[in-house]
């Protein structure tokens, strides 16, 4: 093995992979660091790999693929995980491992490492996506094959100088992008504590939103929001822009003990002001506009994507047929949909599109039968 291609988040486990890695192995260390909104500054972590001894860093920013390829696909599908998550980190994890892969393979790489600690989800998920592009490439996770506790890999930190975060860093695991937060450990494990307030960053506390709410029009085109307010943007914007109004009405706050891969429960904490107000407004308009069986094939379908997603089958033959379905109910999915915004809670308020299989008012109050 004479090249280790490794995903690079800056944090502590994969700075400290750079040396350990090309001590454990002889080999040349390249780190790719994917931008998808994360909310620092990606920039810098070029010069750090370097300066930690990686022969070559990558950044790329794939927050378009991201939103275009993974973010739409899932929001038309209606995939939110048990009802209440919107798959934000589930869903970084494929196009993350297709970078991998993309860049192993330029780089000549025999092998691909990551910073997974084995005790959560991410660990399945981004191997699933990395063996199922290419089986050949040998997969490391040095976090697991080092078995070093917090205090053993700031002492190997220091003796290398590398930089290490304070002592208060660290208390939670966040991971962050531009679809949504996920917050856990951090004494969040006891499912009966409330979340302390300081551990949100997307959306206040209700007592603390304006007194007045907000109305937000989104209008979708064959399922794909355009407008907000009538002002067309790019996606991207549009769920930037939705984060900050929904977040600042207190909309988008998630606390769900879910069933995890391992067959275990755990809870867990998610903000996502943008996917809660998109899911809301498109699953309304899409049950404005297509009829009852197909709706309910429809869910049923939505539940299989979720589920597909959360436990990292992404690039599977089942959820590219799923997106066929889906892609052929996605143009009678066109009109607007109203929302009201205020201390949290996000309301359907209104909606009209040319599809709409509602009986037409005139006719329902001619003959009630009809409604």
């Amino acid at each position: 093995m004479h090249r280790i291609l490794l995903a690079y988040s800056g944090g502590l486990d994969t700075s400290i992979a750079i040396p350990w890695l090309r001590e454990r192995y002889g080999a040349e260390i390249i780190t790719v660091t994917v931008d998808l909104g994360q909310g620092r500054e990606i920039a810098a972590l070029h010069e750090r790999a370097l300066a930690l001894g990686a022969v070559r860093a990558h950044v790329l920013d794939a927050r378009e693929e991201f939103v275009r390829e993974y973010i739409l696909p899932t929001l038309q599908a209606g995939a939110v995980y048990e009802d209440r998550y919107p798959l934000a980190t589930a869903l970084a994890r494929p196009l993350m491992a297709r970078c991998l892969v993309e860049i192993a393979r330029m780089e000549g790489a025999d092998a691909i490492a990551h910073g997974c600690t084995g005790e959560h989800n991410d660990q399945v998920r981004l191997e699933a996506s990395a063996r199922a592009l290419d089986p050949s490439l040998t997969i490391i996770a040095p976090a697991q094959s080092w078995g070093m506790s917090r205090d053993e890999k700031l002492a190997f930190a220091r003796t290398r100088n590398i930089p290490v975060p304070e002592a208060s860093e660290g208390v939670y695991s966040i991971d962050t992008n531009l679809w949504g937060r996920a917050i856990a450990a951090g004494g969040l494990e006891d499912a009966w504590v409330e979340p302390a307030e300081d551990i949100y960053t997307l959306t206040r506390s209700p007592r603390e939103c304006p007194e007045e709410p907000a109305y937000v029009e989104l209008a979708f085109e064959a399922g794909v929001p355009v407008r907000a307010n009538g002002v067309e943007m790019p996606l991207l914007e549009l769920i930037e822009s939705l984060e900050i109004i929904a977040g600042a009405h207190g909309v988008g706050r998630i606390d769900v003990v879910e069933n995890r891969l391992a067959g275990i429960k755990a809870r867990e904490v998610y903000e996502a002001p943008a996917a809660v107000v998109l899911h809301t407004a498109h699953k309304e308009l899409e049950k404005l506009v297509i009829p009852r069986e197909l709706e309910r094939v429809k869910h049923d379908l939505s539940r299989i994507y979720a589920d597909l997603v959360y436990s990292g089958l992404w690039f599977s033959h089942t959820r590219e047929t799923i997106d066929a379905f889906v892609a052929a109910v996605q143009p009678r999915v066109t009109g607007a949909v109203r929302l009201k915004l205020y201390k949290g809670d996000c309301r359907i308020v209104g909606r009209k599109s040319p599809f709409a299989e509602v009986a037409p008012a005139a006719a329902a109050a001619a003959d009630p039968q009809a409604v």
